[in-house]
């Protein structure tokens, strides 16, 4: 058995072009992940705590729904599955474009958006129910109580909350190799099946997957010393 380490086959020449690569994606569909997934969550906490029976019962529906099914499903029925039921014409041209990635986007924001959800509306219940009505009283509507006076402080609660979830959705981003994008372990398979050298091809990931991670901790941390979350 081959117990030597040799860092350098992987990371010189096309091989260290793969691994960042694959970096480079991960870090481009976590991002977006997030950007998109943020409003949708949002938009479902305020469809939890609406005052209208049936929206209410949707919100409760998608979170139940998505949150009960595992990220690996969700990435096989959006890769092989939903593209099934769309027009001809469409599938053809979803499929001339980078259908995996998007596949992997959809099934991303949908998931983590139904985590962030009850995050998003833990923290705006948090905020002092009289808020609410006094801003109903000075004649705002739901929506706008909530765009103007409830969401702001309730914003400002989450921070820690969502950045756990955005280290969730960073670490999920690697289940996208499973219908073939690119990302980073997928670019480190490659490598390992190249050089048969797969300590090192998965010691880069970890560490890629490592160092992201703690960045997105040390955030967290600073914001709470920062921003110390007071009663209201």
């Amino acid at each position: 058995m081959d117990s030597t380490f040799h860092f350098s086959t992987v990371l010189h020449g096309q091989y260290i072009e793969w691994l960042i690569s694959g970096f480079r994606l991960s870090l481009l569909l976590s991002a977006m992940a997030f950007a998109l997934a943020l409003p949708l969550a949002i938009a479902i906490a305020l469809m939890r705590l609406s005052p209208v029976r049936s929206v209410r019962a949707a919100g409760q529906g998608y979170v139940e729904t998505v949150r009960n099914i595992p990220l690996l499903a969700h990435m096989l029925f959006w890769y092989f599955g939903a593209p099934q039921i769309l027009p001809h014409v469409v599938k053809v041209w979803l499929y001339s474009m980078n259908v995996e990635f998007v596949s992997a986007l959809i099934a991303l924001v949908m998931y983590t958006a139904a985590y962030m959800a009850e995050d998003i509306r833990s923290g705006i219940r948090s905020i002092p129910r009289e808020q609410l009505e006094a801003s109903r009283a000075l004649g705002f509507g739901f929506l706008h109580s909530m765009r103007l006076i409830v969401l702001p402080q309730s914003l400002r609660v989450i921070v820690p909350p969502l950045a756990n979830q955005t280290l969730n959705l960073w670490k999920n981003s690697s289940v996208a190799t499973v219908i073939g994008v690119a990302e980073m372990m997928y670019q480190s398979q490659q490598v390992e099946s190249a050089t048969f050298r797969g300590f090192e091809s998965f010691a880069f990931a970890t560490f890629a997957y490592l160092s992201v991670s703690i960045l997105i901790c040390t955030f967290s941390v600073w914001y709470q010393r920062k921003f110390p979350v007071r009663s209201i």
